[in-house]
């Protein structure tokens, strides 16, 4: 871990609204609802501690990709391209593909959520008016104020979801012995899963051009920069563990059979049948919240990593905070906008389905290789290298996500 002299009264300021709220929207999605769903249906309190490993996990990649940016002044797309073309092809094709079927699930998610709420519209208009509402977010807004959005949902969401569960807490009682940490036999891979999924994939990735936009431009910036971080997985891990307790409290010992978003909605009717329909409705604006603002901080923060790949692998590097205003950031948002509608009414081709599957997992290993790679190289000042403890992080995540492409493989065969 690397350290600094500098007097702490020196350090610039930092405040709760950060590029930090953005990882922390994008983070928690729908998926990382449903897990949390799942868990507490089917093992009550036990895997709080899985979500506390992947906080440590996730938040070990998040503060590397910040680090990166702020002692070297370089993306972490220059950083990916500097180990050779192949890298930065690799993350030009992941990042299409990923794009085309995460945008069709996000906004499957947004709308779904929706739905719930107001039966009354058809479902294919949320699917359309999702994407294109964020499209125009993102792209008719500088960065102060799509923050200043992304605030007012990060409020939505700790009302809602935070206060369900505070409401649930009463119906605890005896489960809270089911709370001590244990891996019960046949759920290594699912707590694995459990760990590697909290809190974001790629979307990690574009904390780099957050912390341009806020203009945290150095290595003074660090010791700030590791708090911000630090307050977007604490409100990441609030969130699942909150879910957890919700799912532990109303179905765990049931044996209702609940899983995916479609789960989350039955979540919610439990809640209105058994506590009171105002959380019903709560629940849900929580849910929708969660999913709206992964999509736009996909929207908003991938298209960076697009654009800079463009530039990069075309030899016309260019500072971070240039690359909204490039072609390149607006064909990214405009191809997650609306080539993925194409899933929801022509049907998922199971091809692309599997192919994003495979990518999906293998993107998550490469990150952390290449983070290893490029924090103990010379590309980076001396005293912000990677010390024992970020080194051990790092390889610990490497080596899970080996073991969860490994999985995704084996269901291939």
């Amino acid at each position: 871990m690397s350290s600094h002299t500098e007097d702490s009264s020196d350090e610039p300021e930092w405040s709760l609204v950060g590029p930090g709220l953005l990882v922390a929207a994008t983070g928690v999605g729908a998926g990382d609802l449903a897990a949390g769903l799942v868990a507490g249906n089917r093992y009550g309190l036990n895997f709080v501690w899985a979500v506390l490993v992947g906080i440590v996990v996730k938040f070990a990649l998040n503060e590397g990709v910040g680090r990166y940016h702020l002692a070297t002044n370089e993306t972490i797309l220059e950083g990916i391209h500097s180990l050779g073309r192949w890298a930065s092809g690799f993350f030009g094709g992941y990042s299409l593909l990923w794009g085309f079927v995460y945008g069709a699930a996000v906004s499957s998610s947004a709308s779904l959520a929706a739905n719930a709420l107001v039966p009354a519209v058809p479902f294919w208009v949320y699917l359309v008016a999702h994407p294109i509402l964020g499209a125009v977010l993102v792209l008719a807004n500088r960065y102060e104020t799509f923050e200043n959005v992304i605030t007012v949902f990060i409020v939505l969401m700790v009302v809602t979801v935070i206060g369900s569960a505070i409401a649930v807490l009463p119906q605890l009682g005896a489960l809270i012995g089911t709370g001590i940490p244990a891996l019960p036999q046949g759920s290594t891979v699912y707590a694995l899963g459990l760990i590697g999924g909290t809190g974001g994939t790629i979307t990690m990735a574009s904390y780099g051009y957050w912390l341009a936009e806020k203009e945290w431009d150095s290595p003074e910036y660090i010791p700030v920069m590791r708090r911000d971080a630090s307050s977007a997985y604490l409100i990441t891990g609030l969130f699942v563990i909150a879910l957890i307790v919700m799912s532990a409290a109303l179905l765990y010992g049931t044996g209702a059979s609940v899983s995916g978003e479609d789960g989350l909605v039955a979540l919610a009717d439990n809640l209105g049948n058994q506590l009171h329909p105002v959380l019903r409705y709560a629940f849900l604006i929580g849910f929708w919240s969660a999913s709206f603002t992964s999509l736009l901080g996909t929207w908003h923060g991938v298209s960076y990593l697009f654009a800079d790949f463009v530039q990069e692998f075309s030899g016309n590097p260019m500072e971070a905070e240039r690359l909204r205003d490039t072609n390149s950031y607006t064909f990214y948002v405009l191809w997650l906008t609306f080539p993925p509608m194409l899933l929801h009414f022509l049907g998922q081709p199971v091809f692309i389905i599997i192919i994003y599957g495979v990518l999906g997992a293998v993107f998550m290993p490469f990150l952390a290789i290449t983070l290893l790679l490029l924090l103990n190289s010379d590309r980076v000042p001396a005293p912000d290298r990677n010390g024992v403890v970020f080194n051990a992080l790092l390889v610990i995540s490497a080596g899970l996500f080996v073991v969860l492409l490994a999985n995704e493989l084996s269901t291939l065969v």
